[in-house]
């Protein structure tokens, strides 16, 4: 087994992630069979409870792992599917080496940071790596060189760089390269990372240079010679229009070929049809569709696989159109007399997930702008039950809420024409249960699609897997009333409902599962391709 290791100094969100992933598609496109683990040096045991306010999107994996977004940058970058084995967290590796040792595992010894801790990394980044039969395994250790959190990894990592063959194991360090205000790139932050990485016994192969412009030859040389690589393995890594050009760029560098040889790795041509379909997207300047994403959380990175998959769908040659988004504060909606200022001019109108009662009638509001202008619309989870409230309530004139609103325990409403219906609930199984600590509908689920359907038309097949992460469903007691009244479910799950649609529009569709999660350049998530199709479609309508 080969192994990158790639490590990061100066300042935290630099790009490791996106550079892990461009490097493990410069070696999948040389036919190499590669898997990627991300370590978070976090205590927390995975992502699942964490605030998309501080650490961005959730990314659910299809075993239900919930993970780092950058996991969601290996898949969709290499086309692959990948478990929560391939996050390690400071929480997982501590847990397991606490459970050892209650089970008497030590035989008396007293447990330690060193070896016992230490092991422990080394023995899952090596499971993970020989379960995926892969040629090369990727590891990106995340936080930055010198924080006290990533200490145990790293020394775990210096401990491998003894036990591996010296051409089995290279570590790449991404740095930063700022530019003063009179234009100089400055190496001295770059050359204390160094510094700091060789106090704990670890000295990089490779140094990648984030800067806004490219390192001039002046930059390299400097950093080649105070921090002891070659200095053809200093590389360029500048800010691009698109992350998917960066490993075309990184290929450019020549940071490819250099792999392969430090990694005495046999040499292979390059297949560069990927790099030449995302470069034809990134110059078409011409055709836009406007979208609007009706969000809660203020920050992009929290629908990052969102945006994600409505640029795969239009990466399509036929399709000839780039991604204008408009990102929506579903709570200014709520305040806004006038949803033109806001709507009016979109092709699309898209709603994501999320959780809890905020901006929900924000939400609403859109879903039912879409619904009523016959807007191409396209829910996802949150965005799929809502879509489930706006249609009873402006339809069907139910006074319909959701059980997830609602407070448990609430003092009972004498006059039962003001008691809510819960359209969206709990299963009758789990009405009963108080505690929802692990409830949560995680992962791959099956789906039936019924044939005469617009996600039949999309899916092209009558059974799909698809990931989720929710918890409440459509009462089943309103299905009936629903479909009569011009509302299909064409995809089920067993009494779940996974997929509305109304034939009567042009596109309105809405998925209780994620479609943007197993969506990728090589394979675009058919719903958002037919989404971004019925945009491209609206637009010339509007035109003639």
């Amino acid at each position: 087994m080969k192994y990158i290791i790639v490590t990061g100094g100066v300042l935290s969100g630099l790009g490791k992630g996106i550079t892990a992933a461009s490097i493990g598609r410069m070696l999948k496109n040389r036919e190499y069979k590669v898997t990627v683990i991300k370590i978070d040096p976090y205590i927390n045991i995975d992502a699942g409870t964490m605030n998309p306010f501080q650490h961005g999107e959730v990314y659910v994996l299809k075993d239900g792992g919930e993970a780092d977004l950058d996991l969601g940058h290996y898949e969709r970058f290499l086309n692959v599917e990948l478990t929560s084995d391939h996050n390690i967290t400071t929480g997982k590796v501590y847990l397991s080496v606490i459970q050892q040792e209650r089970r008497g595992g030590f035989l008396g010894k007293t447990v330690q940071i060193i070896p016992h801790i230490t092991d422990e990394i080394k023995r899952e980044i090596r499971e993970v790596a020989e379960k995926s039969d892969s040629d090369i395994c990727i590891v990106e250790i995340g936080g930055t060189v010198g924080d006290i959190e990533g200490m145990p990894f790293l020394e775990a990592i210096r401990q491998m760089r003894r036990e591996e063959k010296k051409e089995n194991l290279i570590l790449v360090h991404v740095t930063l390269v700022p530019i003063n205000n009179i234009g100089e790139q400055k190496t001295k932050p770059t050359q204390h990372s160094v510094k700091e990485l060789k106090s704990l016994g670890l000295q990089p192969d490779v140094i990648i240079g984030r800067c806004r412009d490219s390192l001039s030859e002046e930059t390299k040389s400097k950093i080649s010679l105070f921090c002891d690589v070659p200095e053809n393995a200093v590389i360029s890594n500048y800010d691009a229009k698109d992350i998917y050009l960066v490993p075309e760029m990184l290929e450019r560098e020549e940071l490819g070929e250099y792999i392969v040889k430090k990694l005495k790795l046999d040499g292979r041509k390059v297949d560069t049809r990927w790099y030449r379909r995302i470069k034809a997207y990134s110059e078409r300047n011409k055709d836009s569709i406007k979208i609007a994403l009706v969000g809660k959380y203020g920050l992009e990175d929290a629908y990052l696989s969102v945006k994600e998959a409505l640029k795969h769908a239009c990466v399509r040659e036929d399709y000839n159109h780039k991604i204008e988004m408009r990102w929506v504060e579903a709570e200014d909606l709520e305040e806004s007399t006038n949803l033109d200022d806001y709507l009016k001019e979109m092709h699309g109108i898209l709603v994501p997930g999320g959780f809890g009662v905020r901006g929900t009638k924000g939400k609403i509001d859109a879903i039912r702008y879409a619904r009523e202008r016959d807007i191409p619309f396209l829910g996802i989870c949150l965005g799929f039950q809502l879509s489930v409230i706006e249609f009873a309530r402006d339809v069907l004139k139910i006074n319909a809420q959701s059980r997830e609103f609602e407070e448990f325990n609430s003092p009972a409403v004498e006059d039962q024409s003001q008691r809510s219906s819960c359209v969206i609930d709990l299963l009758p199984e789990q009405r009963e249960i108080k505690d929802l600590g692990g409830t949560m509908r995680l992962g791959d689920q099956e789906i039936d699609i019924e044939k005469n359907s617009l996600a039949y038309e999309l899916y092209k097949r009558d059974k799909i897997r698809e990931r989720h992460r929710h918890r409440y469903e459509v009462n089943p007691d309103y299905i009936e009333v629903f479909e009569e009244n011009g509302v299909k479910f064409s995809g089920k799950g067993g009494e779940r409902m996974e997929i509305l649609e109304i034939p009567s529009n042009r596109f309105f569709i809405a998925t209780q599962f994620h479609p943007e999660f197993r969506s990728s350049l090589d394979e675009p998530a058919p719903a958002f391709l037919g989404f971004v199709r019925a945009m491209i479609d609206f637009k010339k309508d509007q035109k003639s």
